[in-house]
């Protein structure tokens, strides 16, 4: 397993490791035993290399109450591991973003996200055309875990379909810029012929990005 195939992009660490990485940013709150299964490891050997990313201050640990005996540990990433994970913007886009809202005011910063989503959708939308929402979903999904995104799709019920994405690669610049979440929103909107709710956000706090997505009403 390999940076680019996992998720992470930060050289240094055992496949294990990496693999810890990746669930815990999929899942938060993981239970020992499940780390070690989804590895396929002994909980002793899972457990030692948790222990590893807990003294490197990238996971911490809680535990949970059960029904009987010892509470369950649990273990999730802390807010320093999101740096092991893609990041799209560097900080000279950030300045780049900033430089322009100073010379153009918050206008020219909608404006020039609103271009590049729309140059994005343009290099999308040759595959989502599937008649069915939920394969357009599964296909967004698929995109945007090429992008960084982690995105999956979740639960189906009947009139909606939720895509989640697990990592936020514009992180920084949608904490400084919220307007790029809604602009993203509107390009799934756009894309998939649907309405699109944001429920949870990363950049909010959120340990995922939250997306349910309904077939757009008919027109009168």
């Amino acid at each position: 397993m390999t940076a680019a195939s996992d998720g992470t992009s930060v050289p240094g660490y055992s496949a294990s490791k990496r693999g810890i990485l990746v669930l815990l940013k999929q899942s938060p709150d993981t239970p020992l035993d499940e780390v070690a299964r989804k590895l396929g490891v002994s909980k002793v050997a899972a457990l030692a290399h948790l222990k590893q990313l807990e003294h490197e201050g990238l996971i911490d640990r809680s535990y949970r109450a059960g029904k009987v005996g010892r509470p369950r540990v649990q273990f999730r990433l802390t807010p320093k591991a999101s740096a092991l994970f893609p990041q799209s913007y560097a900080e000279v886009s950030l300045w780049a973003l900033e430089y322009i809202e100073r010379r153009l005011g918050p206008e020219g910063v909608a404006e020039l996200l609103t271009e590049r989503a729309h140059e994005v959708a343009d290099r999308a939308r040759a595959h989502l055309d599937a008649p069915a929402l939920a394969d357009r979903v599964q296909e967004l999904a698929r995109l945007r875990t090429e992008s960084g995104y982690m995105a999956e799709v979740g639960a189906r019920r009947r009139g909606s379909v939720e895509m989640l994405e697990h990592n936020c690669p514009i992180l920084a610049l949608a904490g400084r810029f919220p307007v790029a979440c809604e602009t993203e929103r509107r390009m799934f909107a756009n894309l998939l012929h649907a309405d699109v709710d944001v429920t949870h956000r990363v950049v909010a706090g959120d340990p995922v990005c939250r997306f349910l997505v309904r077939p757009a009403p008919e027109p009168p």
